[in-house]
């Protein structure tokens, strides 16, 4: 088998498997299977990650009952606690951003076995592109700058102001204006500068847990369809606005003033079931952040340093480039560089402190787009046969489980879609990307940002539920109106 697949395209194109439009969904798939076995395979392994996604939590669990059964041995013994192996394992197998790459060692496995290292070496290294990885992993790191945090911050408490300054205050706009910086900062930068701000004004607080999750889940589908308002900055967009020849008109023609309302409806929902709670966290003090890109973790002396307005502007330059570029990982990846000596050289009023989180939810998405680029023999089926209302909730379910640009992209792949299809498929992808943290490429970003205040880690049912209406909110806006 190897032999006879060792001149076939890997994987194989869309277009050179055979035409079966008579033939049902069930049928066209087994062909498939048949002609390249290896397609369940891959299948097989990127649904094992998948449900590997939803027991992370259960993972950090067992490594913290481990560690501290291994503490609470030590400390019999009288020795100092130390690290226990087995937990610190167990607690890596938990890290929602490492686990596609952890499964892609299998996968790749697969791969040699199947078709031999070369082939492998290719649909890595040359087939599948890093381009947004790459991206969301500099313009996250930009995002969470201090100049550009307080700048957004500063921005959005003149309008806070005008609430009063209260939490509740806070809460609403970040969670409506914030989004919509999604159109024209990109996706990710709006979820980094979303999430930092709730973690100041709104996390430190310590609300409930059932306002924790209904604040992830509405963030998360705001996010996903706040950057419809352009034809350039949310990755489902851009992966259809060439070849389908959709420019900033028409995406908020068709979809962008709809998602604001969406967004308005969601939060102020939210807003008015938990108003009670709202007024109780005004009254409490909260519990000041620690992280990177948060003053406190400034050095001392340099936090009270107020930032030079030049010094801001080169970070919003900086930023512009990136999205400017976001095409070419070259030019971004060289500005990224000399922004790093310039953030060396102004190091007394900037922040750029921590890598982690940014290469680890760059790592999570590379991880994503190796499996995803194996998936299209099934889903460019699925999408070519449904009509445009099943298509809308297909797309939308997809969603939750690909990435929505994958989704997308395999939408322009198949021929002949009318419009009506064209819109629905969209519409369906950008709905759907809050109900998992897969779904959407921000999306780890929101959760590597705001995972430490839910308790081991984000649980993938109560995201489903926090988003579950804001979800069916954006569907209605986007199929009703």
């Amino acid at each position: 088998m190897r032999e006879l697949l060792q001149d076939v395209p890997f994987p194989i194109p869309l277009a050179t498997y055979p035409p079966a439009a008579a033939d049902s969904l069930i049928g066209v798939l087994r062909s498939r299977i048949e002609i390249d076995p290896f397609n369940a395979v891959a299948t097989a392994i990127f649904l094992l990650a998948v449900v590997h996604t939803f027991f992370a939590a259960r993972f950090v669990e067992a490594a913290h009952r481990i560690q501290r059964r291994s503490d609470a041995q030590s400390a019999a013994a009288g020795v100092a606690p130390m690290p226990s192996v087995a937990a610190e394992f167990l607690h890596f197998f938990g890290e929602v951003e490492v686990i596609f790459g952890l499964w892609g060692v299998p996968l790749i496995v697969a791969i040699v076995l199947s078709r031999g290292w070369t082939t492998a070496a290719h649909y890595l290294n040359d087939t599948v592109s890093y381009t947004e990885p790459l991206f969301v992993v500099v313009i996250m790191a930009l995002a969470s700058t201090r100049p550009i945090i307080e700048l957004a911050e500063g921005t959005l408490r003149r309008l806070a102001n005008i609430g009063g300054g209260t939490p509740a205050a806070w809460w609403i706009i970040i969670l409506t204006i914030g989004p919509l910086l999604g159109s024209f900062i990109t996706e990710p930068g709006a979820m980094t500068i979303a999430a930092i701000l709730l973690t100041r004004q709104f996390y430190d607080l310590q609300p409930s847990v059932r306002l924790k999750y209904a604040t992830l889940g509405v963030l998360f589908v705001n996010v996903s369809i706040g950057g419809t308002l352009t034809h350039f900055a949310a990755p489902p967009i851009l992966m259809v606005a060439r070849p389908w020849n959709w420019d900033t008109a028409f995406t908020f023609g068709h979809f962008g003033w709809r998602a604001a309302l969406a967004i308005a409806i969601s939060t102020l929902g939210y807003y008015l079931v938990f108003h009670r709670e709202f007024a109780v966290l005004a009254n409490r003090p909260s519990v000041p952040d620690t992280t990177p890109a948060a003053p406190e973790a400034v050095p001392s002396g340099q936090q009270s340093l107020p930032i030079p307005w030049w010094v801001t502007a080169v970070h919003v330059l900086f930023m512009i480039w990136t999205v400017v570029n976001a095409h070419y990982p070259a030019l971004f990846v060289s500005g990224f560089l000399f922004f790093l000596g310039f953030n060396r050289a102004t190091a007394s009023y900037s922040s750029l402190a921590d890598f982690r989180t940014p290469l680890l939810v760059g790592f999570f998405l590379a991880g994503l787009v190796v499996h995803g680029g194996l998936q299209a023999w099934w889903i460019g089926p699925l999408i070519s046969r449904l009509a445009e209302t099943p298509l809308f909730i297909g797309a939308t379910l997809l969603t939750a489980f690909n990435d929505n640009a994958l989704i997308t992209y395999l939408a322009t792949l198949v021929p002949n879609l009318n419009e009506g299809l064209k819109h629905a498929v969209v519409e369906g992808a950008v709905t759907g990307g809050g109900l998992t943290v897969i779904a959407n490429a921000p999306n780890p970003a929101g959760q590597a940002l705001l995972g430490k205040f839910f308790d081991d880690a984000v649980n993938p049912l109560y995201l489903f539920l926090g988003a579950a209406i804001p979800t069916l909110i954006a569907a209605g806006a986007f199929r009703l109106l």
